[in-house]
């Protein structure tokens, strides 16, 4: 019998369906997966709502009303501003996106709050998925970013308002928010690409204090979770993560091949905007799959 691997839909199922959407979420839903990853900011008027970058993005969004908004700061635009935007869409910005050839858009899909994902959620029975909710914040671009206890205490307060606090995780690469939410939520990941292995990112924390061992690091802010880019994942990291007792999430992962590697190594899941095809390699391996939901009314 194979120890349980968790299977996780990366803002939803980016490659199949836009991301940071009601149906994008749906669908990675209805493919069947452990948990679905999706980005929070927080708008002008302390709205909670889905988006990865802290500006509206070029690639996953269109202007439809009189105000020319993409581009402009998240932190400075309304609800309703950003309401009028069209995010079912991906736009040839960048050359050789891959999501292109792979994505089906849904044009006129607005926005969500998280408030309308937890009730997504609710609507499809399917509250055995962990909801990893990303918190994005830049400790160098304060500008843009939400105060990190104020942002956190928020997304806090709305998982517990519709009772999800137990089966939901806060992500950050702003490992402030970790420390914010160390005693208020079970489970806390330490997302580190290599530009934010730095103390500036890291609560203050500098990884030379632990003989170069991020998961010390992230230990020491409280994570129960160590969630690396997949390229630094490798038998040392592995080690450290396992002497720590810290659980390895790693993202993102659209190789089969590579996916299998990264489970030979151990990790505890993989995070993909491709959950279709990773749950081909699970069957394949005699991996427990996720169960997935039926669709309910169009969202």
């Amino acid at each position: 019998m194979h120890r349980p691997v968790e299977l996780h839909g990366h803002r939803g199922a980016r490659g199949l369906r836009p991301e940071n959407t009601l149906p994008g979420l749906a669908y990675a839903l209805e493919i069947g997966v452990d948990a679905i990853e999706f980005d929070v900011v927080l708008t002008a008027d302390h709205q909670l709502v889905l988006s990865h970058d802290l500006t509206v993005s070029a690639v996953t969004s269109r202007d439809t009303g009189a105000e020319q908004l993409v581009g402009r700061p998240i932190n400075q635009l309304t609800l309703a501003q950003l309401r009028t935007l069209d995010v079912g869409v991906r736009r040839p910005v960048r050359e050789n996106d891959p999501f292109m050839l792979t994505q089906v858009g849904r044009p006129d899909t607005r926005m969500p709050t998280l408030s309308a994902v937890l009730g997504l959620v609710s609507a499809y029975g399917a509250d055995h998925v962990r909801l990893n909710v990303e918190l994005k914040s830049d400790p160098t671009r304060p500008e843009l970013s939400a105060d990190p206890k104020v942002f956190t205490n928020l997304v806090l307060d709305e998982l517990a308002r519709h009772r999800r606090i137990d089966n939901s995780a806060i992500l950050s690469f702003d490992w402030r928010i970790l420390a914010a939410a160390r005693d208020a939520v079970p489970h806390r990941y330490a997302l580190v690409e290599a530009a934010t292995i730095d103390p500036v990112w890291m609560a203050g924390f500098d990884i030379r204090d632990f003989e170069v061992d991020i998961a010390g690091a992230a230990e020491a802010v409280g994570a129960t979770v160590l969630s690396p880019d997949r390229v630094l994942v490798d038998k040392q990291l592995m080690t450290g993560a396992a002497r720590r007792g810290l659980p390895v999430v790693v993202w993102t992962v659209n190789d089969p091949v590579e996916a299998a590697a990264l489970l030979d190594l151990g990790v505890a899941a993989i995070v993909t905007d491709y959950p279709d095809r990773m749950r081909e390699l699970w069957a394949a391996r005699g991996i427990p799959l996720p169960r997935s939901v039926k669709a309910v009314a169009a969202v």
